[in-house]
């Protein structure tokens, strides 16, 4: 019997997480500072100029951020990693005991837990206890300028949708064409996030439409507010 290959989608974390941020804060920022504007009596240009300075403005930021945020933990990975091997200089024995309670923990009966941990150390100690130790992973582990170059790029794609429309459409029907084109974006988006995630493409559709849509609505009700009284 043919066995079939199986599809786990933890591996896709890491930059799933950074694109689909990027993307939904490029849609969301963008439409709301092009809504807001607007609801102040911008014109046309003001408008277009304020959304192409927050597309390029966000993405150098979000590539910022992401850098020093994903370094940050990099950092305290490698911190760990490295006493982890100056324990395993100093005492392996130690080392292979706490290796072997962490698989006792787990269910394994203590005899099968220390050949394990042996076995496991004289192939690779540090590897086995950043794996079950720490909890650091080739999966799991911190990748910042992955981070950064993704966050940036989906930003930029994110933001220049509901720029494009505000820049297609009259300056009569900008604001409900950019608010409608957006929430349909964030929808779509939300839809293929959990899709390549494999979670749930009602709950994740809903969720981030929601958000979206109460987020546009504050920053238009705060730019009606100003462009009166200003």
């Amino acid at each position: 019997m043919q066995s079939l290959a199986e599809r786990h989608f933890v591996t896709r974390t890491g930059w799933l997480r950074a694109a689909v941020l990027g993307a939904n804060d490029g849609i969301l920022s963008t439409a709301s500072l092009i809504l807001g504007v607007a609801s102040a009596a911008g014109t046309h240009r003001s408008i277009l100029i304020a959304g192409v300075s927050g597309l390029v403005a966000g993405a150098m930021s979000m590539a910022a951020g992401e850098y020093v945020s994903v370094s940050s933990q990099a950092d305290s990975e490698q911190a760990d990693v490295s006493r982890e091997r100056k324990e395993l200089r100093d005492d392996s024995e130690s080392e292979s005991r706490e290796l072997a309670a962490i698989y006792v923990r787990r269910g394994v009966d203590m005899d099968l837990a220390t050949t394990v941990s042996q076995q496991l150390m004289a192939r690779d100690a540090i590897g086995a206890h950043m794996r079950d130790e720490l909890g650091i992973s080739e999966t799991t582990t911190a990748r910042p300028i992955q981070a950064a170059l993704t966050s940036a790029l989906s930003f930029s794609v994110g933001a220049a949708l509901p720029l494009l429309t505000a820049t297609l459409e009259p300056a009569s029907m900008l604001a409900a064409s950019v608010a409608v084109a957006s929430l349909l974006f964030l929808a779509l988006l939300g839809a293929v996030g959990a899709k390549t995630g494999g979670a749930n493409m009602v709950r994740a559709t809903i969720r981030v439409t929601f958000w979206g849509a109460l987020a546009m609505a504050v920053t238009a009700g705060m730019g009606a507010i100003f462009g009166t009284t200003l």
